[in-house]
């Protein structure tokens, strides 16, 4: 049997208010969530040996970052779907990188999404019968906070830890320049950062997505969709890496209508009018600020995890 490609998109949190941590160790989340065209592949390929990921490789951006054994989301992610039946082959597992790593965009979710929906189609083709919709999401909600969105894609609301969504039809489309950090930020690091800020300011008060769901679900312009971009995890992420203030000047002085830090970070990104302002403010940013090792631009919404046709 040939390799199955799938493609993991990117995501961006239009709006993410935190809670306070939870007994179970997370933070309680209301976010709003869009993927975005940036994506990374993820080929999956039977090959002989006992049922199980023989192997795991990456290529592309940041690739050395990126771990090669079952820490790795997507070699777990095949696994489970292996899981799933029996008589399932060994698989190898691919991924070709383009996006960031440690830069807030959810990466190694997309990677398990796409992982999970490549080893499905492997066990369709080799046993004839496949996972179910249903399995595949509930193998997401296991794998990660931001496995469950990525797999399904598009514009949602995320509640409880994010894993819990509401489908928001919002279909214009929007455009984003991205800023890509040389150096990665620690997601729990961000939010311990956020915990501490809160017991010196004596609140736990999270941000209200409920203005910017109106807007998304009115079909609302641009214009009307920036001011009401917000990120809790912003406040901590700048304290973590105070660089980021001015490339979020930046960006916005170049004609973004308004820029924000990408979940923990530090990727910075910009909603622009249009995909030509973006261009414009992804080359200033580029030109101003070092500790910016790429630009790019994106539209959302994108898919979730997707078969490339073979």
């Amino acid at each position: 049997m040939s390799p199955v490609t799938a493609l993991g998109h990117a995501k961006i949190n239009l709006a993410l208010g935190v809670g306070p941590l939870r007994a179970d160790g997370f933070h309680e989340l209301d976010t709003i969530f869009q993927s975005l065209d940036i994506h990374d592949r993820v080929t999956v390929t039977p090959v002989d040996g006992p049922p199980g990921v023989r192997r795991l490789t990456v290529a592309g951006l940041g690739a050395d970052a990126v771990p090669t054994d079952r820490t790795n989301l997507a070699w777990r992610a095949a696994e489970l779907v292996l899981g799933d039946l029996t008589g399932v082959p060994a698989v190898d597992i691919h991924i070709e990188k383009g996006i960031p790593t440690a830069g807030g965009m959810a990466g190694g979710s997309a990677d398990a999404a796409a992982a999970l929906r490549a080893t499905a189609e492997v066990l369709r083709v080799v046993t004839g019968t496949g996972s179910s919709e249903a399995q595949l999401l509930e193998h997401a909600r296991a794998l990660g906070s931001d496995v469950p969105f990525t797999l399904l894609g598009g514009t949602r609301r995320g509640t409880g830890r994010g894993e819990l969504l509401e489908e928001i039809p919002a279909t214009r489309t929007r455009h984003w320049a991205l800023a890509f950090n040389r150096r990665g930020l620690s997601t729990p690091e961000v939010f311990r950062t956020l915990d501490a800020m809160r017991v010196g300011a004596g609140c736990v008060a999270s941000g209200d997505t409920s203005e910017l769901l109106a807007a998304l679900l009115a079909d609302a312009g641009p214009e009307e969709i920036a001011p009401l971009l917000s990120n809790d995890l912003g406040a901590p992420a700048l304290r973590l890496s105070p660089g980021l203030a001015e490339i979020l000047r930046v960006g916005e002085s170049a004609g973004a209508l308004a820029g924000i830090v990408s979940g923990s970070g530090p990727t910075c990104g910009f909603l622009c009018a249009d995909a030509v302002t973006a261009r414009e403010v992804g080359g200033a940013v580029a030109g101003a600020c070092c500790d910016i090792r790429m630009t790019a631009t994106a539209t959302g919404p994108a898919p979730g995890a997707q078969l490339v046709p073979r």
